[in-house]
Parts: C-alpha cells; structure tokens; sequence
C-alpha cells in the first residue's frame, strides 16, 4: 500500500480538499507554495499514463474546480499543474498557485507549515470549490 493509499483509507491523516468515488484531493505537506493541493486516484497505479482512459479524462475534470478554488484562494496568475511523480509509486497531479514557471521547481526547498496554516489553507481552499 502506498502512502498516498493509506492517506485515501483514512490510516494517515490528511488536510482533504476534495473527494469522490474515483479520486482524492488533499494539501501537500511538504509544499513548493502555500494551496500545493495532490490530486491521486483511488486505485494504485505507478505511472500517471498507466491508469486506464476513462481516469485520466475523469482526473483533470476532478481537479478542475479545485484549480479554480485554488485561484481564487491566494494571489497568483493561475493555478499550476505538474505529474512528475517520481516521490510515490502512486500516480498523482500537483496543483499550485503560481505567478512563473519558477513556482514548478520541485528541486527547490519544501515549505515547512504549522498545522494551524495547514488548516486555515484548507478553509480558505475548500470555502471557495463550487
């Protein structure tokens, strides 16, 4: 099982953005920006262009009005999206607010969030999905 696995089944502890039948959404921990939000599928799959069609049209429609809220929570140009995954076996899209491709530099130093900011950031997200 992977850690993103066993964040979905509740056995680790996480800031949930969003959920449904096929996926779930959840603050990153470690960071690149304040609103860095995992979007993972709920089945385990290494590789993001290993999950079956049908999941990765429905992922980028899940993900969609969490960009959205994403946007709207913290001041940027748009919201970012990157599938690196190479950090967990478990497919995976990053989402963050960014104002330059710079604000996508995973080599870059993680942010290190008290779980009250982790918190009010999950307010602030979830307050403005629709």
């Amino acid at each position: 099982m992977t850690i993103f696995s066993k964040i979905i089944v509740g056995e680790i502890p996480s800031y949930k953005i969003a959920e449904d039948d096929h996926f779930f959404a959840f603050l990153d921990v470690f960071p690149l920006v304040k609103g860095h939000v995992l979007v993972v599928p709920k089945i385990e799959i290494d590789k993001i262009f290993d999950l079956p069609e049908n999941y990765l049209n429905k992922m980028l429609l899940f993900a969609e009005p969490i960009a959205k809220a994403i946007e709207k929570s913290f001041n940027c140009k748009r919201c970012g999206i990157s599938a690196i995954g190479l950090e967990v076996p478990h497919a995976h899209l990053h989402l963050l607010p960014i104002n330059s491709a710079e604000d996508l530099n995973f080599t870059k130093a993680k942010l290190s969030l008290t779980t009250e900011e982790l918190k009010e950031i999950q307010k602030i997200i979830t307050s403005n999905l629709s």
